[in-house]
């Protein structure tokens, strides 16, 4: 796009002071010409751009103006490039911007800067596991949120019909490679899963963000809420020290170490939505693991452990139909 040579033809003659329209063509890998009509239009447009004709003249800001889009320090650019770098893989117009800011920087900087562009890979698919293609659902809400438009969907509800929605998209959070989008409603804030949108559609009305809105804040207060949810049900358990690192891999957040209790095992909580979410990870254990407290959850490890000895307590017959 033109706006984006623009813009990364004012910062090469930012960061190098004097360019020729040969070497903005050879930067930008466009034509002279091309890249001669920017440069006029640059000037054209207010810009403190001025050119010097003849031998040893070219393109210059006025009095070394500056613009505020490469005003880094060395520190803050390698912290950019470490952020952003890795994404470069997967996203070609990334890459394509991340070029773009190297040659932007000053000259001392930009060997940190690509050095920390390829010092990291992200491999967000676990062992065993498949990494998830992002849906296109996500690149349309992005643009929504950008321009401000609302959008309509339908939405399938965990337990519900799918039903048509139409919000005002206020940010988007990527949770473990899950999505969601944070929305206005008729109805207020709302969270939506984006693998459960279906037939989405940007229109072209706007819409405006609650004053003092943030993001970040808001998705925190989600996150509370839906983790209180998650842990309805708890049970205290006696567990070796040397494996509670195993029981925290299980419960995440929600194993909570209470105190030693003398014999080289500790007692801690776990919680889950449900007794029998408690009881599923806790079987594996057999009698590795103690439960303290809550006849719920012993009751759901005792009906699961009847289930696995009346399937395979006699191992020579195989499974039973």
């Amino acid at each position: 796009m033109r706006a984006d040579r623009l813009v990364a033809t004012l910062l090469l003659m930012q960061s190098r002071g004097r360019v020729t329209a040969a070497e903005v063509a050879e930067e930008l890998e466009v034509s002279v010409a091309t890249a001669r009509r920017d440069l006029e239009a640059l000037s054209t447009a207010g810009i403190p751009v001025y050119s010097q004709p003849g031998r040893g003249g070219g393109w210059s800001l006025v009095g070394g103006a500056r613009t505020d889009l490469s005003g880094l320090t060395a520190a803050e650019a390698q912290a950019l490039f470490l952020l952003v770098g890795p994404a470069a893989a997967v996203a070609p117009e990334v890459k394509a911007a991340l070029r773009k800011l190297v040659r932007a920087l000053p000259e001392v900087f930009r060997a940190d800067a690509e050095a920390a562009a390829d010092a990291v890979v992200l491999d967000p698919a676990g062992w065993g596991a498949r990494s998830r293609d992002r849906s296109p659902v996500v690149e349309l809400l992005q643009g929504a949120v950008v321009s401000r438009r609302k959008v309509r969907f339908t939405y399938a509800a965990r337990g519900r019909e799918r039903a048509e929605r139409t919000v005002a998209p206020w940010g988007l959070v990527d949770k473990d490679e899950i999505w969601y989008v944070v929305a206005g409603t008729e109805r207020g804030q709302r969270t939506f899963r984006v693998d459960r949108i279906a037939d989405a559609v940007v229109l072209d009305e706007t819409f405006e963000r609650p004053g003092g809105f943030d993001l970040s804040s808001v998705w925190e207060r989600v996150v509370t809420e839906v983790e209180q949810r998650r842990s309805l049900v708890s049970a205290t358990v006696l567990v070796a020290e040397r494996f509670l690192f195993v029981l925290r891999d299980q419960f995440g957040r929600h194993c909570e170490v209470l105190a030693p209790v003398g014999d080289g095992r500790v007692r801690a909580r776990v919680a889950a939505p449900t007794p029998l979410m408690i009881a599923q990870p806790l079987a594996g254990w057999g009698g590795m693991l103690d439960v303290e407290d809550s006849p719920e959850v012993r009751a759901e490890l005792a009906r699961l452990g009847a289930e696995l000895v009346a399937r395979y307590a006699d191992t020579g017959s195989g499974p039973t139909s």
